[in-house]
């Protein structure tokens, strides 16, 4: 009998890996608009505002939400919003 994939949990693990590759980029962010701040730039805090919260909204992701094997799973990636996809470790 073969080992199945358990794909609620490989949803949850891709999930990880967003919020992985994230964390590093809101902080960025964070700072950006702290600069932007108090520099009074408002249309510039509205830009940061709008990344910040696509790279929050990246792990709802209705592609992974759907997808129904381990491949399909593996293969999603917003590079709009995370960029380029790290390398896995094997």
């Amino acid at each position: 009998m073969p080992i199945g994939v358990n794909i609620a949990k490989a949803r949850e693990l891709q999930k990880e890996r967003f919020r992985q590759v994230r964390k590093p980029l809101l902080d960025a962010l964070d700072i950006e608009y702290q600069r932007a701040d108090e520099a009074g730039d408002a249309s510039k805090k509205t830009e940061v505002a709008t990344k910040k919260q696509a790279l929050r909204d990246v792990t709802n992701n209705s592609t992974l939400n759907a997808a129904s094997s381990a491949t399909d799973i593996r293969a999603v990636w917003d590079t709009d919003v995370l960029g380029a996809r790290p390398a896995e470790h094997t």
